[in-house]
């Protein structure tokens, strides 16, 4: 028995078929990652200042969805480095790096935290990459809230793009034999110490192949 075949209207089709979405299971995730960033503040001198007035509501950080400041590192996926760090507090900050869950991100806010500034001396850090992996640098001293903004943004569109982390791009380079992490000399030793600053392995070899890597996590400028 031949049943008649019911009518469907042929715009509607279209209609329906034009206003379904469809997207990558990864893709939604990563689009999810990237408005729900939770920021470990991570302020160690003045650049904090810039760092709070970034969340404040003159330029209103919660407009990129990353305004859910976490104090404690389980509950953040997002470190800012802000100001100087010195060797007393290198393994404190890298402890709390550690502390965090993955996926997790940095960024280092000012010319301390992303190559020790001014502070070239026996008890400063060159550059928090010597310590943890980086994903990107706020230059300035201090910068201005938009450049802070302007890097969680361009942050975004990495993860949305579903591009790997610094701590991805890190733990590839290490399995591939690349340069391992200098040791930080402790605070009281002079940089003129030949155990650390003037040692065979600092400043470290660029990476074969891999141009995109942080420059100034192996070689020091």
């Amino acid at each position: 028995m031949n049943l008649p075949k019911a009518y469907v209207n042929p715009h509607v089709m279209k209609s329906l078929q034009e206003g379904v979405f469809t997207t990558r299971l990864s893709a939604a995730i990563d689009w999810g990652r990237k408005n729900s960033l939770w920021p470990f503040p991570m302020g160690l001198a003045c650049c904090a200042i810039e760092m709070m007035g970034v969340v404040a509501s003159r330029f209103d950080l919660a407009r990129f969805g990353a305004e859910a400041l976490r104090f404690s590192p389980r509950q953040a996926d997002l470190m800012l480095i802000s100001g100087t760090v010195t060797k007393k507090m290198a393994m404190p900050l890298k402890k709390l790096y550690e502390q965090m869950p993955e996926p997790k991100w940095a960024i280092a806010v000012g010319a301390c935290a992303s190559s020790g500034g001014m502070m070239n001396s026996y008890s400063t850090v060159q550059g928090v990459d010597e310590l943890i992996p980086v994903d990107m640098y706020v230059s300035g001293c201090p910068p201005r809230p938009e450049a802070i903004i302007d890097a969680l943004i361009l942050l975004q569109k990495r993860i949305q793009a579903g591009e790997p982390s610094a701590l991805d791009r890190w733990k590839e380079s290490l399995d591939g034999g690349g340069a391992p992490p200098v040791e930080v000399a402790p605070a009281g030793v002079t940089a003129q110490n030949p155990v650390t600053y003037a040692s065979s392995i600092y400043p470290r070899p660029t990476l074969p192949d891999r141009p995109e890597l942080a420059a100034k996590k192996f070689r020091r400028y």
